[in-house]
């Protein structure tokens, strides 16, 4: 998806066209196979480092054009919201101190986005998932402007439609539908890339496959999603829902997503990846491709292969296989797509070390892994992985099972350590690197569980859900500058709230979701008892399809009651006959000020929250009480700090 010149196949004729070079190319890859015209001498490194962008309230900002004008970095390159970036980092040799000189070179782009984005007054983030991101920033405006990303965009939906329902259940639940691929942007990575030599690949491919569960237990940092605690690793189920084009059918039939982690061990060579993926996936883009593979090949030149690139990057394969030239020799990358980004630099430096240490050491312990391991059973890691971070049990060799703590510290990290060693990689590098994997396995504090933790701290203490995923993104922030590896992190606290303000808060983000609804022809002691239960003073009506009809205030029912009393009677109407028709209501992307206008004016103590005629949420004056409790508090903070200066 690198490629600027992709579009939308948008007719039988397009795609026909690129089903020929794609084809061509399998041939001219088999041919180059065969002649031995892979580089083989030298084994490389590289690495790509996706983050967010954030404002100075710690919210998405989506102002990537304008700080790559700023940048003017070449290694600096868009993605596919305007509120994310990506810095790719020149391939290092695969030995000596290549690991540290990584971290090294990493830091340095980070300081160069961090300086420039100074001037928007913002700031960049590591994170898996952004704990701020908001559904609304999900608006297909902020689409980076490019025609791949509107090409990829258009593919999707006509594959599977313009609706997604994307439905994630851990510690809490997450079920919402949206209407564009764009929710894939709520991930970032930290892809890390191996050179391997054709004779090896099979091999290597199969070993990387069988650690993906445990090297991304340990390295879990994605927990939070629009403010739920799901998986340990959300990407993962995230990215695979945002970008699946599979449609329901009403009969049982075996269909791969576009997102995978494969459906058996390798066998042959890096063909047979190539060629699964042209057989179950459809073509989704084209390009303007002209090169004349065999031409090329004849000439003793190399091809870029490039219609077997597009097709590549649009089947996301978590070990995905990759092909480059350099200096005009060509060469076979494996791409490790699992890591999400951050916590730190040195704990992304450390999860490659790990990795890179078992793909170079395993294969004299196991040299034949499919032989040793089920396949599903690596698969099933990997999901369990991704759901339990370090709390996973692994199924792994010889039946045996282990809790991620054993598998890590006392099978693997030995086996990741020899492998560097036989790489050349610099002693040092290597104690201090998977020292840290170590470390963190043993104190089981993640990323995910840092923030899990800090939230689960934050909320207990009268911090609202949006200003406890603020404060946990400050805390991220500062501790990202340190760069003090996550375990030793201590929890976000109120204190990391900083600049945070109302007037930067939507309503979406401030809303009660956990509502208590009726319908109208529920009768109103229901009602009443809805009130003493669950200690609320107003209760929104709804039909069966969530359209909001009507609003119930506690007020009412106090009346009505009264009214019975009175008249020594009994009552038998129902809550159509007494509740508000047609309450005012405001949109979830309404900003929170305008809310309190309308409240004020209106002389009302609640809103109804509506989006697209069904009811999403309320806004009462006890979530106003609960931020201006915390503004006052602070308010109160800095004058005392204030005074102490001036003494």
């Amino acid at each position: 998806m690198g490629v600027e010149t992709v579009k939308l196949a948008e007719s039988k004729e397009q795609v026909q066209e690129f089903i020929k070079y794609l084809l061509k190319d399998i041939r001219a890859m088999e041919r180059m196979l065969e002649g031995d015209l892979f580089e083989t001498d030298t084994v490389r490194i590289g690495a790509e480092q996706e983050l967010c962008l954030v404002d100075k309230y710690a919210k998405p900002a989506p102002i990537s054009m304008e700080l790559l004008e700023v940048l003017n970095d070449k290694d600096f390159t868009k993605e596919l919201a305007k509120f994310n970036l990506e810095t790719n980092l020149e391939p290092l040799v695969f030995k000596g101190t290549c690991l540290s000189q990584m971290e090294s070179n990493i830091l340095k782009q980070l300081e160069k986005a961090r300086e420039a984005i100074r001037q928007f007054d913002g700031d960049i983030v590591l994170a898996g998932v952004l704990p701020t991101i908001r559904k609304s920033d999900l608006d297909i405006e902020n689409l980076t402007p490019l025609p791949r990303y509107h090409a990829l965009c258009q593919a999707i939906n006509k594959l599977r439609g313009d609706e997604y329902d994307l439905r994630i259940q851990g510690m809490d639940e997450l079920l919402m539908r949206f209407d564009s691929p764009l929710l894939e942007a709520c991930n970032t990575g930290f892809q890390v890339h191996l050179q391997v030599a054709p004779g090896e690949f099979v091999n290597k491919y199969n070993i990387a496959q069988a650690i993906t569960g445990p090297v991304l237990a340990s390295a879990v940092n994605s927990p939070i999603l629009f403010g739920k605690r799901l998986w340990a690793e959300t990407r993962v189920a995230l990215f695979h829902q945002s970008v699946d084009t599979r449609q329901v059918g009403d009969h049982l039939r075996d269909s791969s997503p576009r997102v995978t982690f494969g459906n058996e061990w390798l066998k042959n060579s890096i063909l047979d990846i190539y060629k699964e993926d042209i057989a179950r996936y459809r073509v989704m883009l084209s390009s303007n491709v002209n090169e004349d593979v065999d031409e090329i090949l004849d000439r003793g030149e190399i091809p870029k292969l490039m219609a077997l690139q597009v097709h590549n990057g649009t089947v996301y394969r978590w070990n995905r296989p990759c092909y480059g030239v350099s200096n005009g020799k060509p060469h076979l990358r494996i791409e490790n797509r699992i890591f999400p980004s951050g916590p730190t630099v040195t704990d992304e430096i450390a999860n490659a070390s790990f990795w890179l240490g078992l793909l170079n050491g395993m294969g004299d312990h196991y040299p034949d892994i499919s032989l040793e391991l089920d396949f599903d059973d690596a698969r099933m890691n990997f999901i369990a992985a991704s759901k339990l971070g370090l709390d996973t049990k692994f199924k792994w060799i010889n039946d045996k099972r282990y809790s991620a703590v054993e598998l890590i510290t006392q099978e693997l990290l030995p086996i990741a350590g020899e492998g560097l060693e036989i790489a050349g990689v610099n002693k040092g590098d290597i104690t201090s690197y998977l020292d840290i994997i170590k470390e963190r396995t043993e104190s089981a504090q993640t990323g995910s569980y840092w923030m899990v933790k800090s939230y689960n701290s934050l909320t207990k203490k009268d911090v609202t859900r949006e200003q406890a995923l603020t404060a946990i993104t400050n805390a991220m922030i500062k501790n990202q500058r340190k760069g003090e590896p996550v375990h030793k992190w201590s929890l976000a606290k109120t204190d990391d709230l900083e600049l945070w303000q109302p007037s930067s808060l939507l309503v979406e983000e401030f809303m009660t979701t956990d509502l208590f609804t009726v319908q109208k022809d529920d009768i109103i002691e229901l009602v009443a008892n809805l009130f003493e239960w669950r200690r609320i003073r107003y209760v929104p009506v709804e039909d069966n399809s969530k359209h909001l009809v009507g609003l119930i205030t506690m007020r009412m029912i106090f009346r009505e009651f009264n009214n019975i009393v009175h008249n020594n009677g009994s009552s038998s109407k129902s809550v159509g006959e007494i509740m508000i028709k047609n309450p005012i209501t405001i949109h979830p992307e309404a900003s929170i000020l305008e809310a309190t206008d309308i409240m004020d004016s209106q002389s009302i103590g609640c809103l109804p929250v509506v989006k697209n005629n069904r009811l999403v949420g309320i806004i009462t004056e006890q979530n106003y009480m609960t931020i201006t409790a915390r503004l006052l508090r602070r308010h109160h903070s800095e004058n005392n700090k204030e005074s102490s200066k001036n003494r």
